[in-house]
Parts: structure tokens; sequence; C-alpha cells
């Protein structure tokens, strides 16, 4: 740097009209009555500096002999900021990143009001939801890494077979079991077994017409003889498909740890409590009274619709979905609590002198639990003109309540849902014709650094996020 003084500087930026400009390397030459536009910007009140310590107080050097000013800034968000200066717009590129971009205007002065409007909805809209673009990413991250876990426990099972007797048999008879589409063998074996609960499921709802029902010998309707066939017929067949499956099962204590097994013994234990229930009564007519816990536990033989879980990719996903959503859903269920409260209260200190059926508080927590889930039974309505308008009032309310959670499930099934797919995908994949052979092949790389990332972010919330933990984390990215 030389002595040369700093008027002499300013005289002859204004007598040759322009500045040079040195942002990371990027150099660029630009008239005075441009930046003058704006004043309020850095560069702006760099033409109005009177000292050399006013100039670097607003650039990191200058240089006396080349008349350049240096700011060590990127010079790849520079030209957004010389297109604002000849525009007076500012433009963000979809593929540039918002908060950076925010920081690097805010260092040169410029306000956000003016991103054009063609580009400010989508930048305001990523800068205050930035989770809500991470998520198909962190979707299939997660979907790959769990999907991987669960592989390996796939082969972690499979391998138990090896060395037993009979074990390659047991295995392929254990594969199409529990794995629909597997083999054909499997493939028959699921289309078997949803013909029986469908089959199961349609005799239960035909019995109750009265048309099918037979009265017994006290005049009590009766089931169907032809219905009691398919009945015991089903039963015969759930208890083989769980008792075969029980006895290939690589591990039995972890056999019923699965919702599905689970499933499968719940929807035979009814009719085997019926029927101990039944002998009972009939060996002691002082527990008559048990015949109604008979007829409770035949009415539970709705629930086995929840096998066709096993056979259906959409279903598992479904209760993975709730299993995981429950934050979600207890949040819905907060917003109809104070809502049916709120509303509830209202329509009962308007109506209960006009209305009879909204006479009392719960009462009316019924008819807004109806409007706010937008059910309208019309069984129980306001009269008054002040009472229809808290009703429309709180069915707009439950629209909104009910809609806000609805993005947050949906975006968890989509996951839960490509993560199954991807996981059935790779288990058909396998052959163990003539035993264990290799495991698939798999992105080790990818997961052990996601396993690693997981662990330094558990350690960077445990410490306070240290620098040098942060470091190690972006290192990963």
């Amino acid at each position: 740097m030389t002595g040369q003084s700093l008027w002499d500087v300013s005289e002859a930026n204004v007598e040759d009209g322009e500045i040079r400009i040195n942002v990371g390397g990027f150099k660029k030459r630009l008239r005075s009555h441009t930046l003058l536009r704006f004043p309020e910007t850095r560069l702006g009140r760099l033409l109005l500096c009177h000292s050399r310590e006013a100039i670097l107080e607003l650039c990191d050097d200058y240089d006396d002999v080349q008349r350049e000013f240096y700011f060590d800034r990127n010079p790849e968000l520079f030209p957004y900021v010389l297109h604002f200066y000849h525009t007076g717009k500012l433009h963000v590129m979809a593929e540039l990143c918002v908060f950076s971009f925010s920081q690097e205007i805010e260092y040169w002065g410029i306000n956000e009001f003016f991103i054009d409007s063609c580009c400010s909805y989508s930048y305001h809209g990523r800068k205050v939801e930035p989770e809500q673009e991470k998520w198909d990413e962190q979707s299939d991250q997660e979907s790959t890494t769990s999907s991987f876990d669960e592989i390996l426990a796939f082969y972690n099972d499979a391998s138990k077979f090896d060395g037993q007797p009979l074990g390659n048999f047991r295995r392929q008879l254990w594969l199409a079991l529990d794995n629909p589409g597997y083999s054909v063998l499997s493939r028959v074996f699921s289309i078997l077994s949803i013909l029986v609960v469908m089959g199961s499921i349609i005799t239960m709802c035909l019995n109750s017409l009265p048309d099918f029902q037979i009265p017994d010998s006290q005049g009590n309707p009766g089931e169907d003889p032809r219905f009691e066939i398919v009945e015991h017929f089903g039963i015969a067949w759930f208890t083989f498909e769980l008792v075969a499956r029980f006895a290939v099962a690589p591990d039995f204590l972890k056999f019923f740890r699965n919702a599905l097994n689970l499933i499968d013994l719940m929807s035979i234990v009814p009719f085997y409590i019926t029927l101990v229930v039944n002998l009972v009564v009939e060996s002691t007519p002082t527990l008559a009274n048990l015949g109604r816990v008979a007829q409770v536990l035949r009415l539970m033989r709705i629930f086995r619709i929840l096998k066709l879980a096993r056979h259906s990719t959409g279903l598992r996903s479904l209760g993975a979905t709730l299993k995981y959503s429950y934050k979600e859903v207890g949040l819905l269920l907060l917003y109809l609590s104070v809502g049916i409260s709120i509303f509830s209260v209202v329509a009962y200190t308007i109506e209960k002198e006009e209305n009879e059926g909204l006479a009392t508080i719960p009462a009316c927590w019924w008819w807004a639990t109806v409007s706010m889930t937008t059910v309208g039974y019309g069984d129980v309505v306001p009269g008054t003109t002040a009472g229809k308008l808290t009703a429309s009032a709180c069915i707009l309310a439950g629209i909104l309540v009910v809609v806000l959670p609805i993005t947050l499930i949906f975006n968890k099934f989509s996951h839960f849902y490509r993560r199954q797919k991807q996981l059935e995908s790779a288990m058909r994949s396998c052959d163990f014709g003539d035993g264990m052979k290799e495991v698939p092949s798999v992105n080790l790389r990818d997961y052990y650094a996601h396993k690693v990332k997981s662990l330094m972010a558990s350690l960077t919330n445990m410490s306070g996020s240290s620098p040098s933990e942060l470091s190690l984390n972006d290192s990963l990215h």
C-alpha cells in the first residue's frame, strides 16, 4: 500500500465515474452513479467514506495503487448482487441455498423486499419450511438404512436353519409361509389364505340376515349349519396356518413378538374360548350368564380382516404409519378436544332454552363431535340464528383441524410404503436353493456414513454442538 491520500482516491473515482471491486478473485468495474441509486447498501455507503478507517469497516482490504476494494465473499453469488444494482430486482435460482443467499444479501445491505415477485413465494417458502424440502431426501436415506437393517435380520433368521435337521426344507417352507410372493408356492398359499379370510367374513355377515337364521329348540335365532361348516373350515385353516408357521419359525421366542403372528393368534382364540364357554354352560346351568361372553367373542371374528395385512403392502405400511405418527394423531385429538369443548359450551349457552337436544353440555359434546368431524348425522340441529352461525363456525373449524396433520401423516405413509416395497423386492431376489450363499449387495459406505452421522448428531445434541463435531458432521454430507 502507498501513502496516497483518500481524498485523491475519491477525486479519481468521481473523475473516472467508476470503482474497482474484487470479490474473492472476481473483479469488476462499477460505475458510481449505478451504486448511488442504492446509497443504503454496502457499496453505496463505500462511496461516501471520507477516511481509510471508514473504508476498511465496509471492505476487507483496499489497494491504494490499484484503487481496488477487496471483499472476502463468495464470488459465485456476487453476480446476483450486480444484477440487483443494474435492475433493482433480486432473483433466486432454484439450485441456490436460500440461507447462504440470505446471508450474502444481508452482508451487502440488500433487503429481501427487493426479491422479484417471480421468486419471492418460492424463496420465502423454502426459507420458512426447510424441513419439508428435506423430507424426500431424508426419507430415502431412512428407507435405505431401515431396509438394510431388516434385510440383515431376514438373513440372520434364514441362516439359523443351517445345520438343523431338514434345515433347507424348513427354510423353504418358512419363506413360502412368511413371505408372500417369494415363490409360486407362497403365492398359491397367500391366495388360499385370502379366500378363506374373505369367505369367513362374508358368512359372518350373511348369518346376521333373518333369512339365514334358523331358530333353535327354544325359539332363539341360531346359525345356519352351512355357515357353521364354513366357519369350522376357516378355523381349521387358520389353526393349521399358525401351527405351520410356528413349526418352521427360526426363532420360537421371537415368533409371537411379531404383530402379524399375534393377529393370527387372536383370529382363532375367540372360537376356542367360545367352545369352552359353551361346554361349561351346558354342564353348569347356573353359569348361563357366560353365554353372553360367548356372544361377544363371536363378534371378534371381524378382526380376521386384519389377517390381510400379511398379504398387503399397503395395510402393513398403514400400520407402521399409525405406529410412528402418534404425535400427529395426538395433535389431531388435542385440536378436536379444544374445538369440541369450546363449541359445545357456546351451543349450550345459546340453545339450552330453545332446543331439548342441546339442553346439556354432554349432549352438546356429541353434537360438536359430529359437526367438527363433518359427519353430520342431523339428529340434533340448532334452531336459532346464533346457533346456526355457531354450527357453521364449528364445521369450518373442524375442516381446518382435520386437514392440518394430514400432510405429515401422508408423508410418513409414503415413506413406509416405499421402504416396504424396497424390502420385499430385496427379499424376493434372495436365492436359498442350496443354502446360504451370499448377502445381497448393498452400499455399505452409504449405510456406514448414515450411521456415523446419526451418532455424531446425538453427540452434538448432548455436548451443545461443539465446533469439532459440527465440522465432522459437515464432512460426512
